[in-house]
């Protein structure tokens, strides 16, 4: 069950890798990201899919680049992130009546 969630959360850290790479180095290309972060092409590409489909970023000739909504994206993020962080602080049992077995 927090298999799933794991595995989500590690590709969002992925995507978010990709997002602050194109941010800070646009316009950036596939090869010059898998090589910075060590994933390889296929990850790289799907997260450059995910992010574009989100309008977060877009492609150029000379590679990704950000868009007008990435900056607003960007700016709530944080919040976002704190507000998960807390609603999952408050699904931990540890502290609870121990479980009978």
């Amino acid at each position: 069950m927090i298999d799933r969630l794991e595995k989500e959360v590690d590709m969002l850290e992925r995507h978010l890798q990709v997002l602050k790479m194109v941010i800070e180095n646009e316009p950036i290309g596939i090869v010059k990201m898998s090589n910075e972060t060590g994933y390889p092409h296929h990850k790289v590409r799907y997260s450059l899919r995910v992010l574009e489909e989100e309008n977060l970023i877009e492609p150029s000739s000379q590679g990704a680049i950000t868009t007008e909504r990435t900056s607003e994206f960007v700016d709530e993020l944080d919040g976002k992130i704190d507000e998960i962080v807390e609603k999952m602080d408050g699904m931990k049992i540890e502290g609870a009546a121990e479980v009978e077995s």
